[in-house]
This record gives structure tokens, C-alpha cells and sequence, in this order.
């Protein structure tokens, strides 16, 4: 229930802060954080892809809720946002000082993220300019932010399992965004220990492109900037499925071979991964879509030579960069048809000045793209005036 008369909220918390103190029976501690919500007037942000977060907001703040930071993670993380730190605890008379969440002032004036795929969303939203420190400045490949890591505008914090601390502490950025596999991090306790917030991002736990791609709307959220980041992810969404409905025009569905090995084990994206997907959505033939192993296939070469053998395509070979490297490695390659028919697709030599592959920081964000360079490769006859932003033929 939601209460529009403030007078009503207030005497409402004076009673139940009362009862509390007076009552003989069990004590039941201050209301959680379900509780004081029904007690405010605001709604919860619609979401039309993304499972890991939540959005609620309120007149005076945005409670962001992180549900899914990393594979079977089983407990949520509340942050409360506002214009003011100190709104909240006015308005809720220090009864939220009990429960387990994190006030950050927005919108955010300095960050450091930790992936490159919070990169992107940074930009689209022009906000890049608050960005003042990343672990492995190399790997990113955008040109914008390349600029501001010339200049010395962000700092160098080392590898993404050991952050540099001393030199984060230094810059006390408003926030963290974390990328984390299991949120045990010594680098990032230290950080939280320092009072400040570490939030993880776990876009890459989503179960489909657009999904990640709405992510977008959890930076929108820190930078008082939701109707941009929606407005975003709104052309994005609409561009994707544009791009899906055109593929449905294609006369035939090639067939599609993935990835490659790695110390004699070859590894491919399973049926329910992104990957999959995109493959799906550009009307194709993947050879391994029925299959629902978690993360990816690990198979055996004859196995895969066995079904790939004829594959029409041949996309993402791992990190070979030429054919010449793929022989280098083994001459089994050479036999399947995609090979002899100069038909290998890699992302991996579309990189940055310093050798970050662009896919990996801008795939995420911009999945439209992705889509598009699939269905020009796979169906050449469709999106004609149309040239791969990602992917190259391997030579």
C-alpha cells in the first residue's frame, strides 16, 4: 500500500518505532526493506530482458537491486540512491540505519569500473568523463577512452584479481563497479572496508543479447540519467529486431561450426548460451543447438569433425588470428570444408590501439551489430549496403 500524506508515513513510523519499544512480546527488529518500500509512494522500473537487477524509485531516491552478480549466486545487494546521502534516513526518521544496504549520492561524479563491457555504456550515456581508473587499461579499445588513458585522466590499477588498492584509495572514487565470478575478492573488501561502495555488474550472467545489452538502464540508474540509457536501449532493442525479421528472409540456413581447441579439448558455445542465439536469430543452422550443457561444450576433435565436417561456416575460431596459425597449431584443420573454402569468420583481429579485441568490450552493449555482421556473413544477399563491424573473413 502506498501512502501519498507524508503526515500519515510519519505518525505511521512513530507508532511502529513505539510498539517496538514498548510492547512485551518478541521483538521483530525495524521494518526490512520490503516493508518500508509498501510504505512509499513510487514504482518499480519495467524490465523487459534483463533478470539480474531491479530498479525501484521513489520521490527521493532509487533503490537498485542486484540479484544475479554471478552464476547460482544466492543473495541480493541493496543500494540506495539519491540526489542527497542523507535523504533516506530523513525520511525514514534513521530506521533504515539497521538494514543491510549501501547509500550512494548521485549522479555519479567519479568511477572506476572493472570490465570492458562497462565501457560502452559509459560512452552511450557521455559520461565517460567521470571514468578515473580500470585494471588492465590495455584492453580497452575505444578511441574515446583511449584519449583520456593517454592523457593520464584514468589510472592504471593493475590486474582485475589484484586491484592495485593504494592507487584506487588515491583516486576515492563515489563507486565501484565490480565484475566478480564468486564475490570473494581481498582487493575489493579492502576497497569496501574504505567506505567505498562496490557494486557488481553481472550483465554477463544474462541468458540473452538484448538482456545484457539492458544493462545499460543499471548505469542509467547512477547517473540520474534512466530516460537516456531507455531511449538507448529502446533503438537498440528496435534495430535487433529489425535486423532478426529481415534474416527471415533468407532462402537457406547455412550451416554453422564454432570455436576451436584448446590442449586437444574443442570447446563451443552451447545451445543456451548468447552465442547460440545470435546464431538463431540470424536464421541459421548451428550444428550444436540442442545442446544445454552449462558454459561450454568441451568435446573431443574427431567428434566435432564428425558433425562439422561440412559446416557451411566456420565462426570464431578462438584467438587465431590467420589460417596460417590455425595449421600452425594443428593440420586437422585444414580438412574440414569452411577451411578449404575460405569461409572462417574471426571478431578477434578487430582490436584497439593496444590490442584489446573491440568485441568483447562493445559486443555486449551494441548486440544489433552483432546481429547484423552474422546475417551479412551468413545470408550475403540480405543487408546489402551493410559491412561486418566485428567480424572479418580469416586469411
Amino acid at each position: 500500500m502506498f501512502f501519498k500524506n507524508e503526515f500519515i508515513l510519519k505518525h505511521l513510523l512513530l507508532l511502529l518505532l513505539t510498539i517496538s519499544l514498548f510492547t512485551c512480546k518478541e521483538d521483530k527488529g525495524s521494518p526490512t526493506i520490503n516493508e518500508i518500500v509498501d510504505l512509499q509512494e513510487g514504482q518499480k522500473i519495467n524490465l523487459k530482458y534483463a533478470e539480474g537487477f531491479e530498479i525501484f524509485k521513489t520521490k527521493d531516491y532509487t533503490i537498485l537491486t542486484i540479484k544475479s552478480p554471478w552464476p547460482e549466486s544466492n543473495e541480493e545487494y541493496k543500494y540506495y540512491l539519491s540526489n542527497s546521502v542523507s535523504a533516506i534516513n530523513m525520511k525514514l526518521q534513521g530506521s533504515m540505519n539497521t538494514i543491510k544496504a549501501i547509500d550512494i549520492k548521485t549522479p555519479i561524479e567519479k568511477i572506476v569500473v572493472t570490465s570492458t563491457t562497462h565501457i560502452p555504456a559509459l560512452e552511450l550515456l557521455e559520461v565517460e568523463k567521470t571514468l578515473v581508473g580500470f585494471p588492465g587499461t590495455d584492453y580497452i579499445s575505444s578511441e574515446k577512452t583511449r584519449i583520456r588513458i593517454d592523457n593520464k585522466q584514468i589510472r592504471e590499477l593493475g590486474k582485475n584479481e589484484g586491484i592495485n588498492t593504494e592507487v584506487l584509495l588515491d583516486l576515492n572514487p563515489n563507486v565501484v563497479v565490480a565484475f566478480g565470478v564468486d564475490g570473494k575478492s581481498k582487493s575489493l573488501e579492502t576497497i569496501k572496508k574504505a567506505n567505498i561502495p562496490v557494486i557488481y555488474n553481472g550483465d554477463w550472467v544474462e541468458k540473452s543479447p538484448l538482456a545484457k545489452a539492458e544493462w545499460i538502464k543499471f548505469f542509467g540508474a547512477l547517473y540520474n540519467k534512466e530516460k537516456e540509457a531507455d531511449s538507448i536501449f529502446n533503438k537498440i532493442e528496435t534495430d535487433y529486431n529489425k535486423a532478426k525479421l529481415i534474416a527471415l528472409n533468407a532462402k537457406n540456413k547455412p550451416t554453422i561450426l564454432c570455436g576451436a581447441m584448446h590442449k586437444d579439448v574443442w570447446y563451443l558455445p552451447n545451445g543456451t548460451s548468447t552465442e547460440a542465439q545470435f546464431l538463431k536469430d540470424a536464421n541459421t543452422n548451428y550444428l550444436w543447438s540442442e545442446t544445454k550443457e552449462k558454459g561450454s561444450i568441451a568435446l573431443n576433435f574427431e567428434v566435432v569433425f564428425s558433425k562439422g565436417k561440412t559446416a557451411n561456416l566456420w565462426l570464431s575460431p578462438s584467438y587465431y588470428s590467420s589460417k596460417e596459425a590455425l595449421i600452425k597449431s594443428s593440420t586437422h584443420y585444414s580438412k574440414f570444408d569452411a577451411f578449404k573454402n575460405d569461409a572462417i569468420y574471426t571478431f578477434s583481429n578487430t582490436t584497439g590501439k593496444s590490442g584489446g579485441v573491440l568485441y568483447y568490450e562493445l559486443g555486449t552493449a551494441r548486440p544489433d551489430l552483432v546481429l547484423k555482421d552474422i546475417i551479412k556473413i551468413s545470408h550475403p544477399e540480405l543487408l546489402q549496403d551493410y559491412k561486418p563491424f566485428f567480424f572479418k573473413k580469416l586469411e
